[in-house]
C-alpha cells in the first residue's frame, strides 16, 4: 500500500478557491492572506513535510493554471533525499521519443525518483490553448500510441513506430532508465478503458463513493487480462482528518461557510461545459444541492461532495476522526485499491493532520490486506 501528497503549484490556501482547478489561479483572492502563492520555498516545505511524513511521492498537476510539473520537481529533487514525484503531462504536447528522454534523464539525476502521470486532457478548451485540436477520443488514441513509443524507446533497442499519430524511426536513449518509470493514467470514459488496459502500471479514479469504485476497478481489470496484463489501482481524494469527528465537521462546515455562492455557480458553469466523463460524474455527486449544512452533501459515511462544488478534478474529501478516515481507507482497500493520492487545504498543515493522525493506525491493517490479497472483494463492474 503506498500513500502519496499533493503539491500545489497553482497556489495554496486555507479556503477552497485559492488555487486554480477550474476557477482560475488564485480566483479573486491572491491578495487574501489566505492564498499562499507557489513559490519555490513553500512548495519545498509541502515536499520535505511529505518525506518526513511517509508518503511515497507527490503529484504534481500539469496545465495553463499552473507551475510546470517537470521543473518544479526536478528543483525539488535536490531539496529531498527520497521522497518521489509523479509528475503529471500532456502526451499530445511534445514527441514521445522526448518524453522518454526527459524522463531517463531525470530517472538518473533523481536515482530513481521518477514516476509518471499522463494527462491526456479532456477539455478542448485547454487543449487548445497549447495548439491541440484533436477531438478526445482521438487524444485517447494518440496517447496509446504516445505511450508505445515511450516505452520502445525504453526498450534499450531502437524502436520503429508507425501509427496513425506517431511515425518514428529508431527510438532510443542513451542509456535505458533504472528504474523504468512507472506510468499512472485516469480515465472514465469508454475511450480511456482500453488505453490502461495496454500501455498503464496503475489505474486513478477519483474519489467516487466505494461501488462507483469497485465497478471501475473490474472494468479496467478485465480489459487488461483479456490483454494477458494486471494493473495496480489508486484513488485520488482529498482528506480532512482531526482528532474527532465533530472537529473534522466543523472544519469542512468551515470550508463551506466561505465559499461565495457566485464562485459556486461560476464554477458549476464551467464544468458543467467539460467533456470529462470523471468530471461529469464528480459533478452528480452533489447535484441538487441549492444550500445547506457539510453533512447535506456527505454522500456516503465520511465521503464529502464539497471540494467539488468549486473545484474541477478530485472534488470529493474524507472527512472524520483519524479512526473513520483509516476505516474508510480500508474499505477502499478491501476492492484493491493499493494506492492513495491525497492533499488538504492547507496542503502543508493537512499532511501532518493525516502523516501523524491517520498513517500510524492504517499499518496493521494494511499489512494484513497485503498478507492476504484473496479476501479482497470482487464487486461487478456497474
Amino acid at each position: 500500500m503506498k500513500f502519496h501528497w499533493f503539491l500545489p503549484t497553482a497556489g495554496d490556501s486555507r479556503v477552497l478557491t485559492g488555487g486554480g482547478h477550474g476557477l482560475g489561479r488564485g480566483h479573486g483572492r491572491p491578495e487574501s492572506a489566505a492564498f499562499r502563492p507557489p513559490d519555490i520555498e513553500y512548495l519545498a516545505q509541502i515536499a520535505r513535510s511529505a518525506e518526513q511524513l511517509g508518503f511515497e511521492a507527490v503529484l504534481t498537476p500539469t496545465g495553463s493554471w499552473c507551475e510546470d510539473a517537470w521543473l518544479v520537481t526536478a528543483a525539488l529533487t535536490r531539496e529531498t533525499e527520497r521522497l518521489k514525484f509523479l509528475v503529471a503531462f500532456r502526451p499530445g504536447l511534445l514527441s514521445p521519443t522526448l518524453a522518454a528522454q526527459m524522463a531517463a534523464t531525470y530517472q538518473r539525476l533523481s536515482r530513481g525518483r521518477l514516476l509518471l502521470n499522463v494527462v491526456t486532457g479532456g477539455e478542448s478548451a485547454e487543449q487548445v490553448r497549447f495548439g491541440d485540436h484533436l477531438p478526445k477520443d482521438e487524444r485517447y488514441e494518440r496517447t496509446g500510441e504516445f505511450l508505445s513509443v515511450v516505452r520502445g524507446a525504453w526498450s534499450g533497442t531502437p524502436y520503429d513506430f508507425a501509427g496513425r499519430h506517431y511515425q518514428v524511426e529508431g527510438a532510443t536513449v542513451a542509456e535505458v532508465p533504472d528504474p523504468v518509470p512507472e506510468i499512472y493514467f485516469g480515465g472514465s470514459s469508454a475511450a480511456a478503458g482500453p488505453v490502461a488496459a495496454g500501455h498503464v502500471d496503475v489505474y486513478l479514479t477519483w474519489g467516487e463513493p466505494p461501488d462507483q469504485v469497485a465497478g471501475k476497478i473490474e472494468w479496467i481489470r478485465g480489459l487488461a487480462e483479456e490483454r494477458g496484463r494486471t494493473l495496480r489501482f489508486g484513488v485520488r481524494l482529498h482528506v480532512i482528518t482531526r482528532d474527532t469527528e465533530r472537529e473534522a465537521w466543523a472544519e469542512a462546515e468551515r470550508l463551506l461557510a466561505a465559499l461565495d455562492p457566485e464562485d459556486i455557480r461560476a464554477a458549476r458553469r464551467a464544468l458543467g461545459r467539460s467533456e470529462s466523463v470523471g468530471q461529469q460524474r464528480m459533478l452528480a455527486l452533489h447535484e441538487g444541492f441549492a444550500g445547506g449544512t457539510a453533512r447535506d452533501l456527505e454522500i456516503h459515511p465520511n465521503l464529502w461532495a464539497g471540494v467539488g462544488l468549486v473545484r474541477g478534478g478530485a472534488g470529493t474529501a474524507l472527512v472524520g476522526s483519524h479512526a473513520q478516515v483509516a476505516e474508510r481507507i480500508e474499505e477502499y482497500a478491501a476492492l484493491g485499491v493499493e494506492e492513495f493520492v491525497l492533499s488538504g487545504y492547507p496542503h502543508l498543515e493537512e499532511a501532518y493532520w493525516f502523516g501523524e493522525g491517520v498513517l500510524p493506525r492504517l499499518r496493521p491493517a494494511l499489512d494484513d490486506l497485503t498478507a492476504a490479497p484473496a479476501r479482497r472483494a470482487r464487486v461487478p463492474a456497474l
